[in-house]
């Protein structure tokens, strides 16, 4: 099955000055101590000579106390010794191609590192903001927001295929009482639908009741002699209620409605979607105001300076 307000949080606050010096203090150290606080694996783990080394390419040696952490604590030991083996492996082909590389190309040394340290500040960057994000998001999304981001923005949400509320049922042709399933489809009676749904649970291959879900056409008839019909949209036209089959199934189509390609989507097709859109850009919202209320407060305790 199938199934993008712009009311935002505009009163957010941050949660006061405490926040935000820590804040500021983990990012000063991040950013201009990094070298300091960001160490080589293994950096302090001893002189080379008393390692032990795992490997060795050329001159690189890998060394056993850098595997530690690889494998987590408790899993089975012939897990371990194959995630040890796959990293060991994967270790050796990229130090076989950065030792080519320095011998075909000429490499700037100092463009690296400085690429290197940008990768890391960036996530120990996005690793922070994305907590912070996730402790202060409000996930809850009105109604109203929904509809508002949908009335807003109604272009984007142009049909790129057929939908509709149907029910659709797929039984063995050997199955009991198939000539009473139209019948139990279009009654309105409850003690029918309950019928219906009782069958469908224990002879179909395959069904779906109408109900107020969305589905995409072909998705519902899929693996079925109505996923080749060419022309569908003249067919949903057409065609309110529909029987057909194969070898070895009979097929029940009945279509309560339809939407087609190229149209305005039904709100509620597309509600999750809009949830969705709505919850990610409260969470970029986030993280600028973060980004910003940080470097804000640096700015206003001198704690950085920019040399001319």
């Amino acid at each position: 099955m199938i199934k993008a307000s712009n009311t935002y949080c505009n009163n957010f606050r941050l949660r006061g000055s405490l926040v935000l010096k820590s804040i500021l203090a983990l990012f000063i150290g991040f950013f201009f101590s990094g070298c300091e606080l960001i160490k080589i694996k293994g950096e302090n783990s001893g002189s080379d000579e008393t390692r032990q080394p795992a490997a060795r390419v050329n001159n690189s040696f890998l060394y056993k106390d850098e595997l530690n952490g690889i494998v987590a604590p408790g899993a089975p030991s012939e897990d371990s010794a194959k995630l040890v083996e796959a990293y060991i492996n994967n270790w050796i082909r990229k130090q076989l191609l950065i030792q080519e590389a320095a011998r075909k190309i000429d490499i700037n040394e100092a463009e690296v590192e400085r690429k290197v340290l940008d990768y890391r500040y960036s996530i120990i960057a996005y690793e922070y903001q994305n907590y912070y994000v996730n402790k202060n998001l409000d996930t809850v999304v009105s109604n109203a927001e929904i509809e508002k981001y949908y009335n807003d923005n109604v272009d984007n949400f142009i049909l790129k295929q057929n939908i509709v509320q149907a029910t659709f049922i797929k039984v063995p042709q050997n199955a009991p009482k198939t000539n009473k399933i139209k019948e139990l489809i279009y009654s309105d009676r409850e003690k029918e639908e309950r019928e219906l749904k009782s069958y469908c649970l224990s002879f179909s291959a395959a069904y779906h009741i109408s109900d107020s879900t969305w589905m995409v056409f072909d998705e519902l008839v899929k693996n079925s002699p109505l996923a080749e019909i060419p022309n569908k949209i003249q067919f949903l036209k057409t065609n309110p209620y529909y029987e057909t089959s194969d070898n070895n199934f009979l097929y029940f189509l009945k279509v309560d409605r339809y939407r087609i390609s190229d149209n305005v989507s039904p709100l509620e097709f597309v509600r999750d979607d809009i949830r969705n859109i709505i919850l990610n850009k409260r969470k970029v919202d986030l993280a600028k105001q973060l980004e910003d209320a940080v470097y804000k407060d640096a700015m206003n305790d001198d704690n950085f300076e920019i040399y001319k």
